[in-house]
């Protein structure tokens, strides 16, 4: 399993590996108390619609994971891989010239 990660994110070590997966579940885990955080101070409760829940959730989490990722990523010596990962997903949403 490390070894097709290693190659697909051009790293060296199981180590690096080891380091990035650790790196992602932080930053899960925090872009999840920003939402509560925000859903907190907006009054979002278990009664609201899911019409304004969802929305809301996507609006928060993915910018705060994003800003997240590179922030945790920096404190753990991974800037670089979390930058080159962070363009190649947006290059995905853009379409391409011809």
């Amino acid at each position: 399993m490390f070894d097709r990660l290693k190659k697909r994110w051009n790293l060296n070590s199981n180590f690096q590996v080891l380091i990035i997966l650790f790196v992602f579940s932080i930053t899960g885990s925090a872009a999840l108390y920003v939402r509560k955080g925000v859903f907190d101070l907006v009054g979002i409760t278990e009664a609201t619609s899911l019409w304004i829940k969802v929305p809301l959730y996507i609006v928060t989490v993915v910018p705060a994971y994003q800003v997240l990722f590179l922030l945790i990523a920096s404190v753990f010596g991974q800037f670089r891989f979390a930058w080159e990962f962070e363009k190649k997903t947006f290059s995905r949403f853009i379409p391409k010239k011809k």
